[in-house]
């Protein structure tokens, strides 16, 4: 069923636009056919598709890396950004952005390009990465690191404050645009390339479905069913940093959906296993993210809204009234 309306949902979001497309006619484009319209297919096949494709890719990589943080960190409130990885992206990019404003020829990326900003989110959010994985080799407290991890979020936000306040208003207003979030902006290289990263965070992920079953009964469990806790912790900070990291590099940071999505799909299903949770959350997270860059794109008008609102104001009420229907969540 989810299969099903991932289909829908995509053949949904590929049909409506600024551009009035019939939905006929977008089956047809799919299936090889010929159109009433020249223009039509172009648009879909160079604008609409790698826009749709990008919305499941990001959809499905931030709903599974929120399922590995809820599950390493036993916190409901956990999502894919609390190890600081967006942060660093969030600080490379606005050091790019904006620092290059402050301190003229230092940096000597072109600012009109996206792979500029690709690039220095990807290098912020690996180094972030790298000084967590250090950190978690001498920590062994989980708690204690997702508050180091939320520590790094508040240190790369005061530096971007800074930044903020001594730059100049277009730079500013660059970085606030590239903040928003933005699914159509990747070329057929720029997809593939996402696409490999989250494949690698999926494989990742797949590897650690039995240390994930084993820490929702504690980490001392865990150790008496043979895993190994220090291994299976940088396996899974491994998976969610690629996942994490590669979409906030490419599409920028996008909200709520690596948050709620897991909680969602454990009130569908009524389970904790992960082998049914990783192949849903990803579904699901596709078909939600998918149905919000549907209505941001505001279907006959030439406006698009950001993502990250949309995503939160769609999808927050929805898991607000799941919750309050089934009264408690699982966990």
């Amino acid at each position: 069923m989810l299969l099903v309306a991932v289909v829908i949902s995509t053949l949904a979001n590929v049909s409506l636009g600024s551009v009035n497309i019939p939905f006929k006619e977008t089956v047809k484009v799919f299936l090889s056919q010929s159109v009433q319209n020249e223009t039509w297919e172009y648009i879909i096949w160079n604008y609409r598709i790698p826009k749709t494709i990008t919305a499941l890719l990001v959809g499905g990589g931030l709903a599974l890396s929120g399922l590995l943080m809820q599950t390493l960190f036993q916190n409901p409130l956990a999502g894919p950004f609390v190890l600081g990885v967006s942060s660093g992206a969030s600080l490379g990019v606005a050091l790019l952005i904006m620092g290059s404003s402050l301190i003229s020829g230092l940096f000597m990326f072109d600012l009109a390009n996206d792979y500029s900003l690709a690039i220095m989110a990807s290098v912020g959010s690996f180094l972030v990465l790298m000084i967590v994985m250090l950190i978690a080799a001498r920590v062994k407290d989980t708690m204690a690191l997702l508050i180091i991890g939320l520590m790094f979020g508040s240190i790369t936000a005061a530096v971007v404050s800074i930044l903020s306040y001594f730059t100049k208003a277009e730079n500013l207003q660059q970085y606030i645009y590239w903040s928003f979030g933005s699914l159509g902006n990747l070329d057929g290289k720029q997809i593939a390339l996402l696409m490999l990263f989250i494949l690698f965070g999926l494989v990742l992920s797949i590897i650690a479905i039995k240390p994930l079953n084993a820490f929702l009964l504690g980490e001392n469990y865990a150790q008496s069913m043979g895993v190994n806790i220090k291994k299976s912790r940088y396996l899974i900070i491994i998976a969610t940093g690629l996942l994490a990291g590669s979409i906030t590099a490419f599409a920028g940071p996008i909200a709520f959906i690596g948050l709620a999505v897991p909680h969602l799909t454990r009130q569908v299903f009524k389970t904790s296993d992960h082998k049914i949770l990783i192949p849903a959350v990803l579904l699901v997270g596709a078909i939600l993210m998918v149905l919000c860059d549907t209505v941001a794109q505001l279907p006959t008008s030439v406006n698009v809204l950001p993502i990250n609102a949309i995503t939160s104001i769609i999808g927050a009420p929805v898991v607000i009234w799941l919750l309050v229907k089934k009264r408690k969540m699982i966990f």
